[in-house]
């Protein structure tokens, strides 16, 4: 998933309102109101439709898959756990059917029963809205027609309301099938929630709060489902309650004012990381007590559009590579982000270290008059978010200076992904990107990132418009094994045939931070891997 902002899996707070309980008011009880801010509202709330880390954090804990991820850190956290299913699915043993059952009783926080049949319909609108989301279900049975025709239903899936027993075939075995299924896309909701963005009035909810009001922009806010003490809590023992009973959230543009609100305790937590010029002093002065760095497994990178002049020609892209200093891009992001020139990251089963391409300014620009392409005009997209617009700005000066005319256009971190996912903007020639984890798995980082089946004309996550007809398959043949050593070799060749293609020039993992007011203890603030910051973690000391 991608992610706003320049380092997190979220993104960052800073608080306008105290309503209700201040943050300091709470004397280690439960209840109170939790503030915070992200430094960019997320792209959708909306399960079906948001593809941020910001949007993730946002509705971990109110809308929930019939599996989830469990509410840990670390490894810990990267474990697939039942949600509204009772179990982990039955898998058969040709890998194509799984079966699931709901479990009993469960309401939706309106009070609208959940039933079986709501998770085909969900699958289904995913479809319907052309979802970036909607990729990860195609290969169920009948998907792919229902995709084009967005009638007859997908006969694949087949549940029974009064059992609660629900069957996916897929059409091929698959290794990450189980992983998908706790994608907050397979999230349920109810049978007849309309097909268009929802984000100004997001659905009921299943998890342990709800979303009582939405400004896009702006803020949004939390209270407890009131179904959870009814009904959903007891029968899903995997997915906390939560401490603190609202949960207010500003959008606060500027971070320096958000570690300003922190250190005032004004503000109870800032999703984003501090910025550059604070961070070591913040890191210095509250580390342990207010501040933790956390390690989420990403890939920060420039895309250079495959399709077209100049980067249709790979010893151009394989000449920017050679330009681009890694260690440059280091010192940018002041110590959070470790420089790597490959797509896995460090910590992803498959990564191997390597560079093909060592800095070499001279060797880049000799490459470049040798290939000497047609068109050197290039658009040079990033958002402006520092520091993301730093790492633009870099990479803009960089193509410059080998010898191209770089412009660089710099847009709001709200709308940054959906711009540039989307096939009507035009001049999407380069520009810099993320990507974290939407699970533990390689394939992640290939499938919706590089496989041409991914190309889509909205929300399209392979910015690159890589399609290699013999790598896609690859990635779809690895996809269907589950993941051993030797497909982990597999994966480390195929990182290496994608950067011999030089399509990106990755630069590196960032870290991302929690930083939380003296209120908040600290060490009770669960940071899953792939979600981030868990609300149901926060308490008032």
């Amino acid at each position: 998933m991608r992610k706003l902002q320049a380092a997190l899996v979220v993104v960052a707070l800073a608080m306008v309102a105290l309503s209700l309980s201040s943050c300091g008011d709470s004397g280690g009880e439960e209840g109170g109101t939790l503030t915070g801010s992200y430094a960019s509202f997320p792209d959708y709330l909306d399960p079906a439709l948001s593809y941020t880390a910001e949007g993730w954090t946002a509705m971990y804990n109110t809308y929930l898959p019939l599996l989830t991820y469990k509410h840990a850190d670390g490894e810990e956290g990267a474990e697939v756990v039942p949600a509204l299913a009772e179990s982990l699915p039955e898998v058969s043993k040709d890998g194509k059917t799984y079966s699931l059952t709901l479990r009993k009783g469960l309401k939706y926080s309106d009070g609208t029963p959940v039933k079986a049949s709501d998770f085909p319909a969900s699958i289904e609108r995913l479809f319907k809205l052309n979802s970036p989301g909607s990729p990860f279900y195609i290969e169920i049975v009948g998907a792919e027609e229902f995709a084009e025709t967005k009638k007859g239903g997908i006969p694949g899936i087949k549940t029974d309301d009064q059992t609660g027993e629900i069957e996916i075939e897929l059409t091929a075995p698959s290794g990450t099938f189980t992983n998908e299924l706790a994608m907050l896309f397979a999230a349920l909701l109810p049978a007849d929630t309309p097909a268009k963005s929802l984000t100004n009035d997001p659905p009921p909810a299943t998890g342990p709060y709800e979303i009582v009001s939405s400004d896009p922009g702006q803020a949004w806010s939390y209270a407890r489902n009131p179904q959870w003490a009814k009904a959903n809590g007891d029968a899903i023992p995997e997915v906390p309650e939560g401490h603190v009973d609202k949960i207010e959230i500003s959008v606060v543009r500027n971070s320096a004012t958000q570690v300003n609100e922190i250190e005032r305790d004004k503000t109870d937590w800032m999703q984003t990381l501090v910025p550059a010029d604070l961070y070591n002093q913040v890191k210095d002065k509250y580390e342990g007590t207010q501040f933790r760095v956390e390690r989420p497994i990403n890939l920060y990178y420039f895309f250079m559009n495959t399709t077209q002049a100049p980067f249709d020609d790979v010893k151009v892209r394989q000449a920017v590579n050679y330009a681009v200093d890694t260690e440059a891009l280091e010192r940018i992001y002041a110590g959070t982000l470790t420089a790597s020139h490959q797509i896995l990251p460090e910590g992803m089963p498959g990564h191997e270290p390597f560079d093909l391409y060592p800095h070499d300014m001279a060797k880049a620009k000799a490459m470049l008059e040798e290939a000497d392409p047609s068109d050197r005009d290039i658009t040079v997209w990033t958002d402006d978010e520092s520091p993301n617009n730093e790492a633009g700005a870099y990479f803009n000066d960089v193509l410059n200076k080998m010898g191209f005319n770089a412009t660089l256009k710099t847009l709001g971190a709200d709308n940054y992904f959906q711009t540039i996912g989307n096939a009507n903007t035009p001049d999407v020639d380069a520009g810099w990107t993320n990507w974290f984890q939407d699970y533990p798995h390689p394939n992640n980082f290939f499938q919706p990132l590089l496989a041409g089946e991914s190309i889509a004309p909205s929300f399209n996550t392979n910015v690159a418009e890589t399609d290699v007809p013999e790598l896609n398959a690859k990635i779809d043949r690895l996809r269907e094994a589950q993941l051993g050593p030797e497909q982990e070799e597999e994966y480390a060749a195929l990182d290496r045939e994608y950067m011999e293609l030089a399509p990106w020039v990755p630069y590196g993992a960032n870290t991302t931070s929690t930083f939380v007011s003296s209120a908040i203890d600290l060490d009770e603030v669960i940071f899953n891997p792939t979600m981030g910051q868990d609300l149901t973690s926060f308490q008032f000391e």
